[in-house]
């Protein structure tokens, strides 16, 4: 009896680490099809940005030096909350850029 209940408890213990450890897994990539990066111009490359249909943007302007970026100084990827659930490149630009203090 005391096997049974050793295993069902060290099963679900198991299942929470499982669990736990998919949660901090990296989130996904924005695409730049996504409705929303394509509603406000997002590309993975600031230098691909429309030119024509964002005048004001700047080739300075990255996402990494966006206030909106969380990611970390130096990072590659990063969340930012325009895109919930996503990581955009830290090269990236979209119409929301906002210029870090």
């Amino acid at each position: 009896m005391s096997n049974r209940r050793e295993f069902i408890v060290q099963l679900s213990l198991g299942s929470g680490v499982l669990v736990s450890g998919a949660a901090m897994a990296a989130a996904p990539m924005l695409d730049e099809a996504d409705a929303t990066a394509k509603a406000l111009g997002y590309v993975t490359d600031t230098a691909k940005a429309d030119a024509k249909k964002y005048p004001k943007h700047a080739a300075t302007q990255q996402c990494g030096n966006c206030t909106l970026f969380q990611g970390k100084a130096g990072d590659a990827t990063g969340p930012c909350p325009i895109f919930a659930g996503k990581q955009v490149a830290a090269k990236g630009w979209c119409s929301s850029y906002v210029k870090k203090a």
